[in-house]
């Protein structure tokens, strides 16, 4: 079974513009990112796709691997299937570029979903953790998911899940962390699907897969890191950094 990482890199950011070039330390952000994929030795093949000469120019002169996308994209799904599509791989796993301290346990937990106990069915995966904290359980940017009992997805929302409304009950949160590991073809066939309404509402891109009738195999897993989307981010990342 191949496996291989992508990484889709866009350089312009509404919040943060140029994040993915910014230093961390001695090295951009997206090497950082990319360096540290590779390092978790879980991939036959890594690579950064992007728009960007500028980013592309980073990770090639540096002894990485990038690929130009071709078209424009709204997802960095739809940009990383671009690259795939001739590619023979087996299972894709999608790592954000913004998120520098990649690490090997949670990519190896998400991966062993599609070999483990009745991996036949799992087409798509992606990894959570617990949410504790109310006011990041109530804040809009974090996603929220809930579960059933084999770990499936039953539903992404900015909004609380589940509503607690018999107070007295013990209710674990989870929050969506957008690590997503594909089989090909689940994949491929995902971009064929026009956005659907759940999706376009929530603005939540996995939501297409369960309205079609996917559900994701969802993994518990701690923090990767710092996500960085604000130039405050990168100050937390380079004090997590030292």
């Amino acid at each position: 079974m191949k496996i291989a990482a992508f990484i889709p890199a866009r350089y312009a950011a509404t919040r943060f513009p140029a994040k993915l070039m910014q230093l961390l330390g001695d090295k951009t952000v997206i090497r950082h990112t990319y360096d540290n994929t590779v390092a978790t030795g879980l991939f036959d093949e890594v690579y950064v796709v992007t728009d960007s000469d500028i980013i592309f120019q980073e990770i090639n002169s540096h002894g990485g691997k990038a690929i130009m996308s071709i078209k424009t994209h709204e997802s960095g799904s739809d940009r990383i299937a671009e690259a795939a599509l001739n590619m023979e791989v087996d299972i894709i796993v999608n790592v954000q570029g913004d998120e520098p301290f990649v690490q090997r346990e949670p990519l190896e937990k998400l991966l062993a979903t599609f070999s483990g106990k009745d991996s036949d069915t799992v087409k798509v995966a992606s990894l959570m953790q617990e949410l504790k904290d109310q006011t990041l359980i109530e804040d809009p940017n974090y996603v929220k998911v809930a579960v059933d009992r084999n770990m499936n997805s039953l539903y992404f929302s900015r909004s609380v899940i589940p509503y607690p409304r018999d107070k007295s009950l013990a209710i674990t949160y989870y929050e969506h962390i957008g690590v997503y590991a594909f089989r090909k073809e689940s994949l491929m066939q995902f971009t064929t699907w026009p956005i659907t309404a759940l999706e376009a509402a929530e603005k939540i891109e996995c939501l297409r897969y369960l309205e079609y009738g996917i559900p994701l195999r969802m993994v518990v897993t701690n923090y990767m890191g710092v996500e960085i989307d604000t130039p405050e981010d990168l100050i937390k990342a380079a004090n997590l950094l030292k």
